[in-house]
C-alpha cells in the first residue's frame, strides 16, 4: 500500500493547528488550517491525501493538551523528511535538549549542536522548521530579545507558546 499523509487541526487560542501526520509519524505543523495549506503540505510531502482521522488522533489530542497547558512533552512520533541532514541536525538538538518552558540563544544552540553553523544560520534554520510548536522552535531566542518567529501572527506568537509554558510572565490581556 502507497504511503499517505492524513490531517487533523485543534482549534487553539493561536487559530487552528494543523497537523499533517504520515505512517512515520508527524511532518508537518501549521498555524493555520485551510484546503491550500493542506496542498501545499501534501505537495511537499509528495504524498496522497488520505481521510484517516485515527492517525491524526494523538497529534490532535496532545497539542490539544498542550494548549491547554497540560502537556510538557510531546511523545507523537516525528517524520524528519521534510529536513536536510543539517537541518535535522539542528532541530534535532532542539527537540532534544530544549524541555518546555526552557529557552537556547540562537548560538548556544549552534554549539549544542556541533554544526559550525553561526547564529544568523540557526535562525534561518529555525524560520524552516516543518514541525513547528512539536519541534519547538518558540524556544529558541536571541541573546537580548526575544528574536524573530515565523509561525502564526509572528512574535506575537511566540511570545504567548513561552508564555504558556511559563517562561515569560502573563501580561494583563493574556488568557489561556
Amino acid at each position: 500500500m502507497a504511503e499517505t499523509v492524513a490531517f487533523g487541526s485543534v482549534p487553539t487560542k493561536l487559530g487552528d493547528v494543523l497537523a499533517a501526520v504520515t505512517e512515520t509519524g508527524v511532518v508537518a505543523t501549521s498555524f493555520n488550517d485551510g484546503p491550500d495549506v493542506r496542498a501545499h503540505i501534501a505537495g511537499r510531502v509528495g504524498l496522497a491525501v488520505a481521510d484517516d482521522p485515527a492517525r491524526t488522533a494523538a497529534a490532535r489530542q496532545e497539542l490539544e493538551r498542550y494548549f491547554e497547558g497540560e502537556l510538557k512533552e510531546f511523545a507523537v512520533a516525528v517524520d524528519w523528511r521534510l529536513m536536510s541532514d543539517l537541518q535535522r541536525r539542528v532541530l534535532g538538538t532542539l527537540y532534544t535538549t530544549v524541555p518546555y518552558g526552557q529557552v537556547v540563544t540562537y548560538g548556544e544552540l549552534s554549539v549544542r549542536s556541533e554544526t559550525g553553523v553561526p547564529a544568523r544560520g540557526i535562525g534561518s534554520i529555525m524560520g524552516s522548521n516543518p514541525i513547528p510548536i512539536i519541534v519547538p522552535c518558540h524556544r529558541v531566542v536571541a541573546g537580548n530579545r526575544l528574536g524573530g518567529f515565523s509561525g502564526g501572527d509572528g512574535v506575537e506568537s511566540k511570545r504567548w507558546l513561552l508564555t504558556l509554558e511559563g517562561r515569560l510572565p502573563p501580561t494583563l490581556d493574556w488568557d489561556l
